[in-house]
């Protein structure tokens, strides 16, 4: 199954990169008024007095984005209870390295935007790691990388988006609209009751988890986390109509893979990378919000990943990954620099008016991201197989 998951997640970073470039192609040419349309076509849904009118862009941002939080869930329950995060033992060097992944970039972007009250909201852009993008880059290396730095990072990955959540739910909330956060609650209260109940059916989970994705989304509440929510509910082992057992949580995650792996994430980049660079001065790139986010990504981060790393094994609270060396695992904390997808998404949320800083917000993260890509990976291509 790691096999698997480390070859979908590679052919998605590589999809992801194309998705970019045409992103990137269409909104620097002529095709850029198209690109903008495209962007901008209302979609609305209605049932009687319930009305969602939104633009595409948002449409993927609040939709399609909370399938991907929901496998991002699902993925980290199921790691939990029986996976790469089930004991101290496992969940030690990853974890350690997360959390340095996510205090370090948080602290250089700070630093540069701390005097700003409307740029400091964007202090967890360079927190992120997008796994699709880190796999795709290991992919390239073949076998000489272990395994067991694959599986360091797509654990640590997990748990940076386990981070990324609880960001989202404390920092990113708008004003709450009572009456949708009450009928949110219910809804979770059902799903819970349905779990505790052995309920299996997963087509009651998704009714119950629609209406929760909808109260969430009306409530000020980002939508992407009722996804999460209704992952956590799903029993990881059931009883069919025939009394066998299965997996609703991993039948879901393995079915959902393919759709966000190979449309909701190119997509999402499709949507989001689009930067007309002709329009962004090198004046302008060396502002503090770019300057932070670059920064955050390429030296925060693997400053991060590798400083709790090292610390970590030098207090012999984790050791270091199976037939590795250190110099592998500091090109590992750099391709933790590839924020991308995620840290597009949070810029979504930081800075609500996707003009409000000329677009370089993104286009930092663009750079940032391809520079901890290139430089770490010339770095494992030049690291020995076996460790020293």
């Amino acid at each position: 199954m790691l096999d698997e998951f480390i070859k979908r997640e590679s052919a998605s970073g590589i999809l992801l990169i194309l998705a970019t470039f045409l992103a990137l192609l269409f909104s620097n040419s002529f095709m850029s008024p198209v690109y903008e349309y495209f962007l901008h076509i209302p979609v609305e849904i209605r049932i009687g007095p319930l009305e969602l009118d939104k633009s595409l862009s948002h449409w993927v941002s609040d939709g399609l984005m909370a399938i991907f939080f929901l496998l991002i869930g699902l993925e980290v329950k199921r790691e939990i209870l029986e996976g790469h995060l089930s004991s101290i033992r496992q969940i030690a060097l990853p974890g350690f390295a997360a959390l340095g992944g996510m205090v370090v970039p948080a602290v250089i972007y700070y630093f540069f935007n701390k005097d700003n009250p409307v740029a400091i909201d964007g202090w967890a852009i360079p927190t992120a790691t997008d796994i699709a993008f880190a796999l795709g880059i290991l992919s390239l290396l073949g076998n000489r990388v272990p395994v067991s730095l694959k599986v360091f990072l797509m654990a640590l990955a997990i748990i940076d988006d386990l981070g990324a959540i609880i960001i989202i739910a404390v920092f990113y909330t708008a004003d709450l609209s009572t009456l949708s956060i009450t009928v949110a609650a219910a809804a979770l209260l059902v799903l819970i009751c349905l779990n505790l109940l052995g309920v299996s059916k997963k087509s009651a989970y998704f009714i119950v988890g629609a209406v929760l994705w909808v109260s969430v989304l009306k409530s000020g509440v980002h939508a992407t986390l009722a996804g999460v929510a209704l992952a956590f509910t799903i029993p990881i082992t059931g009883k069919d109509e025939n009394n066998r057992i299965f997996s609703p949580l991993k039948e879901i995650e393995h079915g959902l893979h393919f759709w966000v792996a190979f449309l909701i994430l190119p997509l999402f980049a499709f949507v989001n990378a689009g930067v007309n660079v002709t329009d962004i001065s090198l004046d302008q790139m060396s502002g503090a919000v770019p300057v932070g986010i670059m920064l955050g990504l390429f030296l925060g981060k693997q400053l991060g990943v590798f400083g709790f790393s090292w610390l970590a094994i030098k207090l012999k609270l984790a050791t270091l990954p199976d037939e590795s060396n250190w110099m592998q695992l500091y090109g590992v904390s750099i391709l933790t620099g590839i924020g991308f997808t995620m840290s597009l998404f949070i810029v979504s949320l930081a800075f609500e008016d996707p003009s409000l800083f000329q677009y370089t917000d993104k286009l930092a993260i663009l750079l940032g991201s391809f520079a901890s890509g290139i430089v770490g990976y010339l770095i494992l291509k030049c690291c020995r197989k076996q460790a020293t």
